[in-house]
């Protein structure tokens, strides 16, 4: 029989492991900044802390098991003698899944699009890297984390409470609703941390307008098709692209005969 002593250090020992683990201090120590994983591919961009794909690269995209970082969202990841930079900004279930683009770029060496491969967990080795590394992922002025103002505030105002985090010292936020960038307004909103929660727009935050010409796609696994992650819809080819954009935006000489036709008129010749 134990100890009354012994008893109460053993208790005292559990007590102290299980609190470790179930908080964030805990969390973090069994966080490695480098290792080895098992990568598989992932085909359908999300993002739980709310970054709006029609601003970042959605084919370089790690979904890790590990809540996203306020500083280490940029993860190094390589498989022989290829590496891509991956932005973390979204959370699995378990498995370490990147985008079906980079993971078919480091199994193969080509993209998905250009000669897709099908394949299950491969070996790989990743390493958390400096933000910047990540800064040509994102298309945004500066290269700042683009974040719902609507659906992003959690996150934000926990990374901001920290002190010098990468997020909360480079992010912006968007009148858009959602990370597919359906609906909302393309427009940049500001926030007056810690006096306000809510950030200002110049339109009324969180209307469901319906958002065009910010597509987001996803490469489908195996295929390699490129389809809209919102509708499934095959994504319009490179010609198709040219077609629209001429139509929308005639050419110069075109403009120049409209201007010659409009004052020939104007001065009856």
């Amino acid at each position: 029989m134990l100890q009354p002593s012994l008893l109460s250090l053993l208790i005292h020992s559990l007590l102290i492991s299980l609190v470790s683990t179930a908080s964030p201090v805990g969390r973090n120590r069994q966080r490695r900044d480098s290792g080895t994983v098992w990568a598989t591919p992932h085909d359908a961009f999300s993002s739980s802390i709310g970054v709006l794909g029609c601003k970042v690269n959605t084919n370089r995209v790690a979904y890790w098991p590990q809540s996203v970082d306020c500083t280490n969202i940029c993860i190094a990841l390589t498989y022989q003698d290829r590496t891509v930079h991956l932005l973390r900004i979204d959370q699995s279930e378990g498995a370490y899944d990147v985008s079906y683009d980079a993971w078919n770029y480091l199994y193969t060496g080509y993209s998905a699009t250009d000669k897709p491969a099908a394949g299950g967990p491969i070996e790989m080795t990743y390493k958390d890297v400096d933000a910047s590394n990540c800064k040509d992922l994102i298309d945004t002025k500066h290269g700042h984390l683009p974040l719902s103002a609507a659906n992003s505030m959690n996150f934000l105002t926990s990374c901001l409470e920290q002190n010098n985090t990468w997020v909360g010292e480079n992010y912006v936020l968007y009148n858009i609703l959602d990370s597919l960038c359906t609906l909302g307004r393309d427009e940049t909103c500001d926030l007056d941390y810690p006096n306000a929660n809510q950030a200002a727009c110049p339109h009324q935050l969180g209307l469901p307008d319906k958002l065009e010409n910010l597509p987001v796609y996803n490469i489908r696994y195996p295929s390699g098709e490129k389809v809209s992650a919102s509708d499934g819809q095959s994504a319009p080819t490179d010609d198709e692209e040219d077609v629209g954009t001429s139509l929308s935006q005639p050419s110069g000489k075109t403009l120049a005969l409209v201007i010659v036709l409009t004052t020939c008129l104007a001065f009856g010749v």
